[in-house]
């Protein structure tokens, strides 16, 4: 399965959303611990060991980075 990661650079910090996991945001003064902060986030909404996240830097434009994150799905 793979989801956007949307980060995006403020004057204030950045932030970064998962727009298909509706309320997975955060915010941090810096793009690494953003990262880090929306994939604990990432692996409480998913029921998801963390470290079998992949991210993946897609594009960037401007202000807007957006990350693939790429991860298997257990079947139930």
């Amino acid at each position: 399965m793979i989801l956007d990661v949307i980060v995006k650079k403020s004057d204030d910090g950045f932030t970064a959303e998962i727009p298909s996991l509706k309320g997975c945001e955060s915010w941090a003064h810096d793009e690494d611990t953003v990262l880090n902060k929306i994939l604990d986030l990432a692996s409480f909404y998913l029921k998801i060991n963390k470290d079998k996240f992949k991210l993946d830097k897609a594009r960037k434009h401007s202000n807007v980075t957006v990350y693939k994150l790429v991860f298997q799905k257990a079947s139930i």
